[in-house]
Order: C-alpha cells, then structure tokens, then sequence
C-alpha cells in the first residue's frame, strides 16, 4: 500500500479526533480537579478511547450488525449525548452547578466518568472517528495492514492525550474568566457540531 493511503488516513483521523478542540472542552469538563486529576482523567481517556477505536478497527463492522445498528443510529445517538454535554459546558455557572462543582470534581468515579464520557466517548471515539477507522481498515486489509491501523490509531489518540495534557497551562495563561468564556464559545460550537452529527444521521436513515 502506498505510503501517501497511510498519511492520508492519518490526517484524516487526527482532524476528526480535533485534538485542538478537545483543549478547550477539556478545560470545561474539567473545572475544580486538580493537576493530577486531570492527568488520570486525560490517561484514562486515552486509553479507553483507542480500546474502543481498536474494536471498531479489528471488526466495527461486524459489532455493530450484531447489535443490529447502522452508523447513522449511531450518529443520531452521539449527536444526542453531545448536545447535551454541550448544553452543560454553556450553562456551567449556574448556581447548582457552583455548588456541586468541588466535591464532584475530587470524585474517584466523577474522574472516571468523565474519562469514559464524554471524553473518550463519543468526543475522540465519535461517529466520525470509528467510520474513519472502519474505513480505514477495509482498505488495508491482512495483519500487516491492521497494525498499521491500529499504529495509526494509537498516535493520533497520544496527540489527543498531549493536547489534554496542555489544558493545564493553558488554563494558568487564560485565567478562570477566560476559561468560561472559551468553554461557552466552544459549548455553543459543540452544540452546532452535535445538531449536524443528528442531522447527518437522520437524513441518511430517511432518505436511505
């Protein structure tokens, strides 16, 4: 397989995993953990994220027809969950959300939680992520072209990891009034993302 396939795979999962993107969203899901916290939070994302990436690699296909799924379900469904989470990054500053904020944030399971969603899933692991992958793979058929796959997989999800990694400092330069505004801004843009993601998918399941 020509070596322009594989850098064409790999820049096409590493725009839709966004690792930029996921900065921003990083910080608002993040608010009140402290740096450690966020480093764990960012590690297990990561790792569930390419687990779940791999999966779909090693036989997306095959898990999704036996559960009886089309991608344009789980369009529909990821487009669901993000709007929601986007509806929480807007409105972080309500006063039940002040309030809950720094004892949910020291939570071993908030951690964990927030890890596996939304950060894992469907924000890296996404619709658009596990179609490329599918996508991928179907290309590069063989052992030689599934570990070329999942290679491909695992540095684009160690770039995402990084760029969480990042939040951090970005954080202490922006400031908390800045983090707010960029988390809204990107909870609005979130929310435009998420309708498209619905949309895509409903018209691909009545129009079929």
């Amino acid at each position: 397989m020509p070596i322009t396939s594989w850098t064409n795979d790999f820049v096409a999962l590493v725009v839709i995993t966004d690792p930029i993107g996921l900065i921003p969203i990083f910080l608002g899901l993040t608010v009140g953990m402290t740096k450690t916290d966020r480093q764990q939070t960012a590690l297990i994302a990561a790792i569930i994220s390419f687990v779940i990436i791999a999966i779909f690699v090693l036989g997306g296909i095959e898990v999704l027809a036996a559960m009886g799924i089309s991608l344009d379900a789980f369009r529909v469904a990821g487009g669901i969950l993000l709007f929601y989470i986007a509806f929480e990054m807007i409105f972080e500053k309500t006063p039940e959300r002040r309030a809950k904020t720094a004892e949910i944030a020291v939570s071993r399971d908030h951690i964990r939680n927030i890890a596996a969603f939304p950060l894992a899933m469907p924000l890296i692991a996404g619709p658009g992520t596990l179609s490329a992958s599918i996508l991928m793979a179907t290309k590069h058929s063989g052992f030689s072209g599934l570990a070329m796959s999942l290679g491909i997989v695992a540095i684009a999800v160690i770039i995402c990891y990084i760029c969480m990694l990042l939040a951090t400092p970005i954080e202490r330069v922006i400031g908390d009034t800045g983090r707010s505004i960029v988390a809204k801004l990107f909870g609005i843009l979130l929310a435009a993302m998420a309708v498209q993601f619905v949309a895509n998918g409903l018209r691909a399941l009545l129009f079929a």
